[in-house]
């Protein structure tokens, strides 16, 4: 038996003693996949990032009550230059690298393989092929060596779809060939979130690999709700699989939900028990001097959706009378916008609304003045939004309460117009909380830090709902392993 089957075995003997998988994660963000991992029935044993609020957020929810254990678990570290035994003893592990973890999973940053990531250094540096040489880029090479130190039973890599279109360059192809010359067995394919009872059109590249020695075949989730894709959808896949081989592939085929399924959730059916928020009509004093950790009470409505219901008691994060996360950005101008945009309503409409209400303005001067003069341009400038409607015609949505959201992102940190309250009433962009409701996080699931981080947090995550259903799909192959070894021996006495 080869050292590898034999560490294998070693592991496997662990999970059918009743120990429970330990996953090490890097690139962990504040947390998505984590819970979701960890609502499965694994054990998050360890974890790396980088980013200071976001370790911040993860030791708030995750960390032993033991204040200097709490300490490590939310210690920023470099993936890159962490060393593994030094790991293990910040976490009060026993054991060498290769024996203590069971599952490795990255969510390794999607900035360079992104388009829109390639545009942005493309701007910052002038350099048409800067996406190549981002450090970033070159993190999963690192993944795999940390794969050589840890050994896993199992891996899960999370990215966005074009890391398989990346400069002409399909990454997942390669890291999965990198696994099979280490022993293991790999499958990637595209997931959408909403297929899987999360309110958003999120869909991202997963991949599974298993030790071969286990003798099963990486699977991916079934769809657990049912919606047809937005026109779109298929030529943005047809971009990230164009270097998707026909022939010897590790791609599996894309899951696709049944019309008998329950339909995907709806923004209304998320967000409709939460705050309402309108103190910015008033006083914006109020949600400027408000943090993200204040609390205000649930809406009292007809009927509670069962998603609300999940989100509001997810075992070990369920709340009471009042939640966090009620802030929201303040840009009075857009105020009066805000509430006339129709759901659905994108940015040249907005720029629609803006000119009527300018007209209105200027005819409730009595005289209008003309344009160019200091009283129009002072109108104007309070009433129109600066953004040429050609260039960023996506950069306001308003939500369409019926159908789930559209993909939240970090961009969220900086601007969160392209998710304005289907509620004209209330006149605002979603709230953190919100935010946190669309991506799948239970309202007991805390954020440190202030509101731009905690948008930013929420839109780099995974949302913890497709993690449960991606990590319930490997405990099956844990388990289906740990079944089939029992049977070996079984046979053999």
């Amino acid at each position: 038996m080869a050292t590898d089957q034999r560490l294998a075995r070693f592991k496997l003997d662990r999970l059918a003693s009743g120990a429970v998988p330990k996953v090490l994660e890097l690139c962990s963000g504040c947390g998505g996949l984590s819970l979701g991992l960890q609502t499965a029935g694994l054990e998050l044993a360890a974890h790396v990032e980088s980013n200071g609020e976001a370790n911040a957020t993860y030791a708030l929810n995750f960390a032993p009550d033991d204040a200097a254990q709490a300490k490590q678990w939310a210690r920023s570290r470099d993936m890159v230059t962490q060393p593994m035994d030094e790991l293990i003893a910040d976490f009060g592990l026993s054991g060498k690298p290769h024996e203590v973890f069971d599952v490795l999973a990255a969510g390794l940053p999607c900035q360079a393989f992104a388009r829109i990531g390639r545009s942005k250094l493309r701007s910052v540096t002038g350099d048409d092929d800067a996406f190549k040489n981002d450090p970033r880029a070159s993190l999963y090479r690192r993944f795999l060596e940390i794969v050589d130190e840890t050994r896993p039973l199992a891996i899960i890599v999370e990215n966005v779809p074009d890391i398989m279109n990346f400069g002409g360059h399909n990454v997942p192809e390669e890291i999965a060939d990198g696994l099979k010359a280490r022993g293991y067995v790999t499958r990637y394919t595209l997931l959408n979130a909403a297929f899987y009872g999360v309110p958003q059109l999120r869909e991202r590249l997963f991949l599974i690999a298993v030790d071969t020695s286990l003798n099963v075949t990486p699977l991916f989730p079934s769809p657990s709700h049912f919606m047809e894709l937005p026109r779109g959808y298929e030529s943005s896949r047809a971009v990230a699989l164009k270097h998707v081989k026909k022939a010897d592939s590790h791609f599996s085929p894309i899951p696709v939900p049944s019309a008998d399924l329950p339909r995907s959730v709806s923004v209304e059916s998320a967000l409709a028990d939460l705050p309402f928020i309108s103190d910015h009509l008033r006083d914006t004093e109020v949600i400027r001097k408000r943090k993200v950790a204040d609390r205000l009470t649930y809406r009292e409505i007809d009927l509670q959706s069962t998603y609300a219901g999940l989100m509001r008691d997810w075992k070990g994060f369920s709340t009471g009378p009042d939640v966090s996360g009620n802030v929201v950005r303040l840009t009075t101008r857009d105020f009066p916008i805000f509430g006339r945009m129709p759901r659905g309503g994108d940015y040249p409409v907005a720029l629609e609304i803006a000119a009527q209400l300018l007209a209105e303005k200027l005819q409730a001067e009595g005289t209008p003045p003309r344009p160019g003069t200091i009283r129009y341009e002072a109108l104007k400038k309070a009433t129109i939004p600066p953004y040429d409607g050609s260039k960023f015609p996506n950069k306001w949505w308003k939500l369409d309460p019926n159908a789930p959201s559209r993909t939240l992102t970090a961009h969220l940190g900086k601007d969160t117009y392209s998710h304005i309250h289907f509620d004209g009433r209330q006149k605002r962009m979603i709230s953190v909380r919100e935010a946190a409701r669309l991506q799948s996080f239970p309202d007991g699931f805390e954020f440190a830090g202030a509101m731009s981080a905690s948008f930013r947090q929420i839109g780099n995550a995974v949302p913890p709902l497709l993690g449960l259903a991606v990590g319930r799909a490997l405990m099956k192959i844990l388990e289906q392993a740990v079944a089939d070894m029992l049977a070996g021996e079984q046979r053999v006495a």
